[in-house]
């Protein structure tokens, strides 16, 4: 595999706070701007990362997933 074609931890550590978006249909504000933090660490947004931005903006839109002040 080459170094670009693997998954960055940043890209995994945003896949597993968007999956648990998915599942709830819920994300707080914190855990959107933890994602963008993760994305933009390293000065670079890697094609998997925008990807994952990408999907979650789109499920944001659609109303898949909302935006809660807290987790309960």
């Amino acid at each position: 595999m080459k170094n670009h074609d693997k998954i960055s931890e940043s890209a995994k550590e945003i896949r597993k706070i968007i999956e648990r978006a998915i599942e709830t249909h819920k994300i707080t504000h914190e855990e959107n701007e933890k994602i963008l933090m993760l994305a933009t660490e390293d000065g670079f947004i890697d094609p998997q990362e925008k990807v994952l931005l990408a999907e979650l903006n789109q499920m944001i839109q659609d109303r898949v997933i909302k935006f809660v002040k807290t987790r309960e």
